[in-house]
């Protein structure tokens, strides 16, 4: 069969280069045709087993069946009124739902939005609003998004940030607990406090903000005593505790929030990536009394809480109950990290596998040297693996991190196939 020449990835590619602004990266140059749960196929026909799932949006896969449904079904009855303006039930039952899984032994409300960054931002006003305080820690390689206010959270300078500044005042960062790399405990709540020593007094920090697994920092997993410690030092000073569940939520961690693991509730979530199936949707959960404090009027957006969105949403955690996702992403998580641990013994270069629920990633070193990040093997190793028909995204600070996001509804066998390319891919570049 003969192939429209104008369809060819190539020819896409220079369509792109010519059409589209430099700064919207691309990390594999496919263009997708058509996909199915944990699978999908570029222009050209050829077949890909998704380990990236949208950079953890698709929890659910692509095109699930209940989630197309139930699109279908709403975009039968109407697509957008604005809340603000009419109002409708699905947005209420989504916030309902999540109030009810949200950690915590209080009182819950929730602010449905559309993107991961607005989430993070309208956290962020809330506890302002409710603190009457300015200020914010954040931490060292958290990512919080993409607007002025959420890169000014955001740790990592590269790519995110360069060119971007000046970036909002009273915005600090401490160190995130990190144990491969020589931060404890210990030294993180010590950085913390030596903010509120020599940087802005406690009675102007609103919040701290912290993601339980750090995602493009590298999957770095808060430890239970760094957040118990976090919570005592918020509680003693009147501040907020944040947890960014962007990337963590919707079961990713094998509890729909993966907060919910942790030895004290946050205030306030921020969730949003798989919560609606790969339909925008964001969402703000968290303490009732919090959530009121800004006055009518004070939240929302033109498409924030779109029906169509909390139509796929109220599907999604249908489907979880349905096919007990949360334990097939702990089961998942368990057999990832079984095989990565044993590709590790024949890999010197792979130095740590790491894992909450299917949020699993390998950090790679030269010569298994902690010190000596491999970002030129990782990058190798991401685009071998995409030609062989595997897509995989890297991570981290210094881009030495692989990461696994695929959909909680694939198979124990399309697992192992994509887990045999990954290891073909290392045994043919390293």
């Amino acid at each position: 069969m003969q192939t429209d020449r104008n369809l060819l990835n190539s020819a896409l590619l220079a369509r792109r280069h010519t059409a589209v602004a430099r700064g919207v990266g691309q990390a594999h140059e496919i263009f997708i045709k058509n996909a199915r749960n944990a699978e999908f196929w570029d222009v050209e026909g050829r077949r890909f087993i998704d380990f990236a799932g949208g950079i953890a949006v698709l929890n659910t896969g692509h095109l699930h069946p209940q989630v197309i449904e139930a699109v279908k079904a709403q975009l039968d009855l109407y697509t957008h009124t604005c809340f603000q303006v009419v109002a409708y039930e699905p947005y209420v039952e989504v916030c309902e739902r999540l109030n009810a899984m949200a950690p915590g032994n209080f009182a819950k409300k929730s602010l449905l939005l559309t993107t991961g960054a607005e989430a993070v931002e309208n956290a962020i006003k809330i506890a302002r609003a409710y603190t009457k305080r300015p200020g914010v820690i954040a931490f060292t390689g958290g990512y919080h998004g993409r607007t002025n206010l959420t890169l000014g959270l955001t740790g990592k300078v590269v790519p995110y940030k360069v060119g971007f500044g000046p970036f909002p005042g009273e915005v600090f960062h401490a160190l995130f607990p990190n144990a491969l790399h020589g931060v404890s405990v210990a030294d993180a709540l010590h950085s913390v406090e030596v903010i509120l020593k020599n940087d802005v007094e406690p009675e102007r920090v609103a919040a701290f903000i912290v993601e339980p697994v750090q995602g493009e920092g590298g999957f770095y997993i808060a430890p239970p005593e760094f957040i118990s410690g976090l919570k005592k030092l918020a509680d003693r000073y009147g501040i907020l505790l944040i947890a960014d569940e962007v990337q963590t939520g919707a079961g990713r961690t094998g509890t729909w929030f993966a907060s919910e693991q942790w030895p004290d509730a946050p205030d306030l979530i921020a969730t949003a990536k798989s919560l609606a199936g790969g339909f925008p949707l964001s969402g703000v959960v968290g303490r009732a009394d919090v959530i009121d404090a800004p006055a009518a009027g004070g939240l929302g957006g033109t498409y924030a809480g779109s029906p169509v969105a909390c139509a796929a949403a109220l599907a999604v955690i249908k489907a979880f109950d349905d096919e007990k996702l949360l334990a097939r992403s702990q089961d998942m998580g368990a057999l990832l990290v079984r095989a990565l641990k044993d590709l590790a013994t024949k890999v010197p270069a792979i130095g740590d596998v790491r894992g909450l629920g299917a949020m699993v990633a390998i950090e790679l070193f030269e010569g298994g040297d902690v010190h000596r990040p491999d970002a030129a093997l990782t990058k190798k190793v991401v685009t071998e693996a995409a030609r062989r028909g595997l897509v995989l995204l890297s991570c981290g600070t210094y881009g030495n991190v692989i990461r696994i996001l695929v959909p909680l509804t694939a198979s124990d066998a399309l697992l192992e196939e994509g887990l045999a390319i990954l290891a073909d891919s290392f045994a043919a570049v390293a």
